[in-house]
């Protein structure tokens, strides 16, 4: 068993206590926006659970400048940095497709984009839910290592031949498979929830994210995807939010 009162890294510790990301410790680590029991921090220091960490109200309030967005990617779209000549979503942000009906009272500014990053993975040939954040409490809730937030999928599949109604051709069996019982890279996949939305399209809720998971999933038990739709992830919908267009995370939503 390891040792909880063991030393950490300050950065690591304030992470863990959901103040903020580790990076963004580092941060306020440097400009002396943090305390150990009264005394400034310096950047290394390790700590344990005993010892009173402080934040400077500077950094409390840098922090609530900070945005997260929620956007519908479109398809030909990649997630991340740009590749195979494929733009990132995140060339989508900007006045021109900030949701009308937004409710949210934040207003764009080109700093939003600063430090602004995915907060997860959708393919390029998937649309729905990406999250893009400014925020590492955000990121870490969704992609970091101990996190089992819930996605929620709608996939279009054919089985073989078989393009209408693919439901009643699917044997229950290989269903069954898609809810447990597959593996990937070697590692096998964690339960998740599918069950049929109609008779072409499958609700996928999973808890994890491998590379194209659901795809590569499909493909084991003779399906293949032909469209595919986030449309939740945690407690946050994609709702009617447009294709292409985006919003700001309400201040009352959590995810």
């Amino acid at each position: 068993m390891s040792d909880t009162t063991a030393p950490s890294r300050l950065n690591k510790r304030m992470a863990e206590l959901g103040l903020c990301s580790r990076r963004e410790a580092d941060d306020w680590i440097a400009n002396g926006w943090v305390k150990v029991n009264g005394q400034v921090a310096e950047m290394g220091v390790k700590v344990t659970p005993a010892d009173r960490i402080e934040v400077d109200r500077k950094a409390q309030s840098q922090q609530q400048q900070q945005v997260t967005i929620l956007l519908n990617k479109p398809v030909g779209y990649v997630s991340g940095q740009a590749e195979d000549g494929h733009d990132p979503a995140v060339v989508l942000i900007n006045s021109r497709t900030h949701w009308r009906e937004d409710q949210s009272r934040h207003r764009f500014s080109p700093q939003q984009l600063r430090g602004l990053a995915p907060a997860g993975r959708l393919d390029i040939d998937s649309v729905g839910l990406l999250v893009l954040t400014q925020d590492g409490r955000v990121a870490r809730q969704l992609i970091g290592e101990d996190s089992s937030m819930e996605k929620e999928y709608l996939v279009r599949v054919s089985y073989g031949p078989v393009a209408q109604n693919s439901q009643a051709a699917f044997p229950r069996e290989q269903l069954a498979k898609l809810r447990h019982g597959l593996s990937l890279d070697g590692q096998p996949l964690k339960p998740a929830k599918v069950d049929w939305q109609n008779p072409e399209q499958l609700r996928f809720v999973l808890t994890e994210g491998k590379k194209r998971q659901i795809r590569r999933m499909c493909e084991l038990v003779g399906l293949k995807v032909v469209g595919l739709k986030r449309i939740r992830i945690g407690n946050v919908v994609l709702g009617n939010l447009p294709v292409g267009q985006w919003r700001y995370l309400g201040a009352g939503e959590r995810f």
